[in-house]
């Protein structure tokens, strides 16, 4: 009896276990049948392109490609020769003939073809014209996504978008789009209620990237709209830019798993465990994302600001999630994470205002007259130009040395970011020049050494 109910239970599971094979084999075979209609309807193309009838019709667009050439050869130096005298043209029509100027060859191609194809229509049979009239369709289609793949910057992502969408039009115009997302979509996994498709990857690819290209193109429109608004501070300019990249690429980012059909529910619980794990792995990424959100609340430094960290001296040249980029006076870029700024000691040269004040320590000889000097040297910095007269330079003693009475110039100017080095050098120069035309002298100091003979040292040295 138990023996039997053993067989019973045996033969019910069964079916079950075997169900991931049969589905599996019921894909495969599928696969097959929609393989078997693609290469039927390419088989026919094919028939028709090796007849007598199809054979002419691609004779006759070799023949019109040649044509296509030889008017691009010939237009193509006279075209560019007619750009070049059109200086004043905005950037825009520039660019647009110069991409016209680099297809001719395709743009003629295409006119012919479309002219050869209404005569065709007008003179015989439709049947005679149906396989140039694919190939007609094939290079205009090909022309617009050459065409519009131009407008994106990136070669990489050009090059993906580009022949991506040669092999969708090819696809649209043979009339097997369907059957080809139907064999995309056998090929698939599951992971419990999941189902991961080619077909599904494919289409989240397509779809995250139109998406992060649009959240991009506003990005950047929102940024230079806002760059322009001259009531908002430079700190506040980043902050809303770098709010809305965030709005904007986030919304991209669910909005594209949500159109291709992706269960958020289960993404939001596993996001959580991944954000505890991120917590732990990426520490400095979010420290330094939170110090930069406080240096932007704070205002404390913005873009412009002239700043030294350690031995670092620059100006800020941008504000970025995880770094501020730093340019010093010799065309180097440091970027300095934003914790950096926060938790170490910052001289802002220009957090209030752009005034700074520099010193200049020289000396003279004993013989000049002291206060002869002070009005010269404060009329040598008055006269180099980057030293406000605003507000006045002035020179006080500070010491008399062991060979030259000391002084310091102190001097303001207001564009830290035109470097401080060169400004100290040129108001030496200007104390130079001053100091030989009045006659004053730059005593340096002078040693005397004595070599004594033996006798001389043992005299010295000896009793009484």
């Amino acid at each position: 009896m138990e023996q039997d109910t053993q067989i019973e239970e045996a033969t019910t599971q069964a079916p079950g276990d075997n169900a991931p094979a049969e589905t599996a084999a019921e894909a495969a075979q599928e696969a097959l049948e929609l393989g078997q209609i693609i290469l039927t309807r390419l088989g026919r193309y094919a028939d028709s392109a090796f007849s007598e009838i199809g054979l002419y019709q691609i004779a006759g667009a070799i023949g019109l490609f040649l044509i296509a050439h030889l008017l691009a050869a010939a237009l193509r130096r006279p075209f560019h020769e007619w750009l070049r005298r059109r200086a004043g043209w905005p950037k825009w029509r520039i660019r647009v003939g110069l991409v016209i100027h680099r297809r001719l060859r395709m743009i003629f191609f295409v006119a012919v073809m479309w002219i050869a194809l209404s005569i065709l229509r007008e003179v015989t049979w439709p049947s005679r014209s149906y396989l140039f009239g694919i190939l007609t369709n094939l290079a205009t289609a090909w022309l617009v996504v050459i065409l519009a793949t131009r407008l994106i910057h990136s070669p990489l992502l050009r090059w993906v978008v580009r022949y991506g969408a040669w092999v969708y039009v090819t696809l649209s115009i043979l009339g097997i789009v369907g059957e080809a997302a139907s064999l995309l979509d056998t090929a698939a996994l599951e992971f419990g209620g999941t189902r991961i498709s080619l077909l599904l990857i494919v289409q989240a690819v397509v779809a995250l990237g139109a998406l992060f290209y649009a959240a991009r193109f506003l990005s950047s429109t929102t940024a230079s709209r806002v760059q322009k608004v001259d009531d908002m501070s430079p700190s506040m300019q980043v902050l809303v830019v770098k709010f809305v990249q965030v709005l904007l690429y986030g919304a991209a980012f669910f909005i594209g798993l949500k159109t291709v059909g992706v269960d958020l529910t289960g993404l939001a619980v596993l996001s959580g465990a991944i954000g505890v794990g991120l917590g732990f792995g990426l520490q400095k990424v979010v420290s330094n994302l939170v110090s930069g959100i406080i240096i932007l609340l704070d205002k404390s430094i913005k873009p412009g600001d002239v700043i030294s960290l350690g031995e670092t001296f620059g100006w800020i040249n941008a504000l970025g999630a995880r770094y501020v980029s730093v340019v010093t006076r010799d065309g180097r870029e440091y970027l300095i994470p934003n914790e950096d700024l926060i938790t170490n000691q910052v001289v802002n040269w220009s957090h209030t205002n752009d005034f700074v004040r520099l010193d200049i320590h020289f000396g003279t000889a004993y013989d000049d007259d002291p206060h002869k000097v002070r009005a010269v040297a404060i009329e040598a910095a008055k006269s180099v130009d980057r030293v406000l007269t605003s507000r006045p330079p002035v020179c006080h003693v500070v010491g008399f040395g062991d060979s030259s009475v000391d002084y310091i110039l102190r001097f303001w100017i207001n564009d830290p970011t035109g470097g401080l080095t060169n400004i100290r050098g040129a108001v030496y120069l200007a104390l130079w020049d001053a100091f030989q035309e009045h006659g004053f002298s730059i005593p340096f100091p002078q040693r005397e050494v004595r070599v004594l003979s033996d006798q001389a040292s043992a005299s010295s040295i000896s009793p009484g």
